[in-house]
């Protein structure tokens, strides 16, 4: 299934940066697929990241928070490779990237600790990688229930079947979970997997 689930994906339309002409072939609803360069999955491209939106037809601005608004505390994505590549160097400002600052509570707590110069530095790292190396396929799913649904459900699925590559960057990652799942995430890794009934429906839904 996980091959199969690889073989599915890498046949969909791709995207990868500068996408925003054509943002009228994203749905305004919908499940994003990632893949990074240099990561295989026998002979195929190895899904690194799976996921949605919970808002109302808010894919596209999600996309963009990822690959362009060049703050991690709107994308988890971000904070996570900023992780590795401040860990890969075993930079002490780590423990500052993990500071939120936006709520106006820990914008008064914590903005004194930041070095927004370096900051900046980072996110405009992060930024050159992930439109360097990252590409995306995408897929309609028009509510939120169903959304999660089969996010959680693809994301379980992939978790731990599949081996990173040594180069990647996501070994140097802080969180456990992200190096042995060989994913960018650690929510729903150990959730429900996909059944061979979903399966099928899930294909169904991306035939569509």
């Amino acid at each position: 299934m996980v091959n199969e689930i690889h073989e599915i994906f890498n046949r969909l339309e791709r995207f990868s940066y500068p996408f925003e002409g054509q943002l009228n072939l994203i749905p305004k609803n919908g499940i994003y697929v990632k893949f990074e360069k240099g990561e295989e999955y026998n002979g195929l491209d190895r899904i690194v990241r799976v996921g949605t939106d919970t808002g109302e037809n808010n894919l596209k601005k999600r996309l963009i928070e990822h690959f362009i608004t060049e703050n991690k505390n709107r994308s988890i994505f971000r904070k996570n490779i900023g992780r590795a590549f401040l860990n890969k160097k075993k930079n002490p400002y780590l423990k500052y990237w993990e500071l939120d600052t936006t709520s106006k509570a820990n914008k008064e707590k914590n903005l004194k600790f930041l070095n927004l110069e370096f900051e900046a530095e980072i996110e405009k790292k992060n930024s050159s990688y992930i439109k360097t190396n990252i590409s995306f396929c995408v897929f309609r799913v028009e509510t939120k229930e169903k959304r999660l649904f089969w996010e959680s459900k693809i994301i379980s699925t992939l978790a731990f079947q599949i081996n990173p590559s040594e180069n990647w960057l996501g070994n140097f990652s802080t969180k456990v979970k992200i190096k042995q799942s060989g994913l960018w995430q650690v929510q729903s890794l150990k959730k429900s997997r996909l059944t061979d009934g979903e399966f099928d429906e899930l294909k169904q839904l991306l035939a569509q």
